[in-house]
């Protein structure tokens, strides 16, 4: 059972790297004559939108560059409602250090949506421990901690910081959450031989101090090097291969006591069947299957997390606190950007069963 303090300066705190995201729309890149900037990264997504929708008293640990673009990504942090603890960089006028870039098209139809990085000389990868005061955020109070495994693999640095704050977090009494996030290129770049190997190092020890985990079978296997239960899958949907890895978590990783991830099915880039479960102290829950039709996926994962947290912050049941994930993520695709347009009424009404029906 998760011990979660009834109240505090914070009721959620993330640490990772701001990006911009520049997104032609449905255009691709090289026929592309204009594009959309979204203020993005996995862990303040989740800041942002606990507190834009859910009313939640949040805050981003990061990196930050003075120079324009790290003053378009300020004015959305403030914009969302976030406290932001900055560790500042000088840019040099040349060549950084810089606030990584995403570009990614949202693809149309049959054609996926096209993703690929700009992280050079990143300013996040340069955050070392002693670069934040942990101890004055905790000293307010702080009820939920959370991290992600893209800041882990920038440098091998980050994920010094990362358990630096994550020890500091569990001395104060919150919660400590970690998004795997497995990505294979990042850790390719690392270990181009062996980037499971790679992942696995750096991952495992940042997970012992964790109490809840949000990944799938992929992330589970690749990033902490779990194996799996032969099982028969059904469809995409079917979480038999997920809860089948829940022994071996549970084994390996006794300080977790929940791991949750969304299902889903991508029919075409703009219709996904969607669904999601949750493994919570030994009992398993999965939400219901809907069918999206996708603006932008980007973020879902995100928004899917944030519902969850509340839920889990607001004493819901881990049942209801599944559903809010499952039904804030399946919103957040309906948006442009990464994180929520949504309102907690939608979110609640979305996940109580509701439908697309005009309200007026």
């Amino acid at each position: 059972m998760l011990n979660i303090l009834p109240a505090g300066g914070l009721d959620f705190l993330a640490l990772g790297a701001m990006v911009h995201r520049v997104d032609p729309g449905r255009i691709p890149f090289h026929k592309a004559s204009q594009c959309a900037i979204h203020v993005s990264g996995g862990e303040f997504n989740c800041a942002a939108n606990l507190a834009d929708c859910f009313g939640m008293k949040t805050g981003i640990a990061t990196a930050m560059v003075d120079y324009p673009i790290g003053g378009l990504i300020q004015e959305r942090v403030r914009a969302m409602g976030v406290q932001p603890f900055y560790k500042m960089f000088e840019h040099n006028g040349v060549n950084g250090p810089n606030m990584a870039t995403v570009y990614s098209d949202q693809g149309c139809g049959v054609r996926a949506p096209v993703v690929f990085y700009n992280r050079s000389n990143e300013a996040a990868a340069q955050l070392k421990p002693g670069d934040i005061d942990w101890k004055s955020i905790f000293a307010n109070g702080v009820r939920w901690f959370h991290s992600g495994g893209i800041f882990a693999a920038l440098s091998p640095s980050t994920p010094e910081v990362i358990m630096e704050a994550m020890t500091a977090a569990k001395e104060a009494g919150a919660i400590v959450s970690f998004d795997l996030n497995y990505r294979a290129k990042l850790w390719t770049f690392i270990d181009a031989d062996d980037p499971e190997a790679a992942a696995q190092k750096t991952l495992r020890p940042i997970v012992e101090l964790c109490d809840v985990l949000v990944g799938n079978e992929e992330d589970l296997q690749k990033g902490l090097g779990i194996k799996g239960q032969d099982v028969e899958k059904t469809g995409k949907l079917d979480p038999s291969a997920f809860f089948g890895m829940m022994d071996g978590v549970a084994k390996e990783l006794p300080n977790v006591k929940a791991v949750a991830t969304t299902l889903r099915e991508v029919v075409t880039t703009n219709r996904h069947n969607w669904s999601a479960v949750l493994w919570y102290n030994g009992e398993t829950f999965q939400a219901p299957e809907a069918t999206l039709d996708v603006l932008d996926r980007v973020g879902g994962g995100d928004g899917f997390a944030s519902g969850l947290i509340y839920g889990l912050l607001s004493g819901k049941t881990p049942a209801e606190s599944l559903q809010l994930g499952w039904a804030h993520g399946a919103l957040l695709t309906t948006f442009p950007g990464d994180t929520t347009m949504a309102t907690l009424s939608q979110v609640e009404a979305f996940a109580e069963g509701g439908s697309a029906r005009i309200q007026r």
